[in-house]
């Protein structure tokens, strides 16, 4: 499995802690974030990490911004994408399971640490459920 990941300055100690687990479990991360705690636009750090998800380049995204908020806006401009904002692993687990989400963009500043790699460890293990939820994800792209 390959993960892009992608934060800016208030999700740095969060995107460490996910890389970590994530090599951890033998994933490979491809790393668009930034490694400072200095101010930067998230912008600059999501949109590649959608274009991987988009282009078939990774299976999967995590952005992490201050509110979530940002970063959950930037990666849904791109087609293909379908990310979602979580916070808590309930919310989390109904993104993928119903909605097939492919990009979790996590809330630094709203959710605990050990809750954020939580969340990506459930991200990571729930499937798709399908069925009456395939059509729904089929009506989502404007093209």
């Amino acid at each position: 499995m390959k993960i892009a990941i992608g934060n800016d300055h208030a999700g740095t100690d969060y995107k460490l802690a996910i890389v970590g687990l994530l090599k951890s479990k033998g994933i490979e991360v491809v790393n668009y974030g930034t490694d400072s705690t200095d101010s930067v636009d998230y912008p600059d750090f999501t949109h590649p990490v959608a274009e991987d998800v988009e282009k078939g380049i990774v299976d999967f995204g995590i952005v992490v911004c201050g509110s979530g908020n940002g970063a959950a806006m930037t990666i849904n401009k791109h087609q293909g994408v379908r990310g979602a904002l979580c916070w808590t692993k309930e919310i989390t687990a109904l993104a993928r399971e119903h909605n097939d989400a492919n990009i979790l963009s996590l809330p630094a500043r709203f959710v605990a640490l050990p809750q954020a790699l939580e969340m990506v460890e459930t991200f990571l293990d729930t499937p798709f459920a399908g069925g009456r939820h395939e059509r729904r994800i089929d009506k989502i792209p404007c093209i």
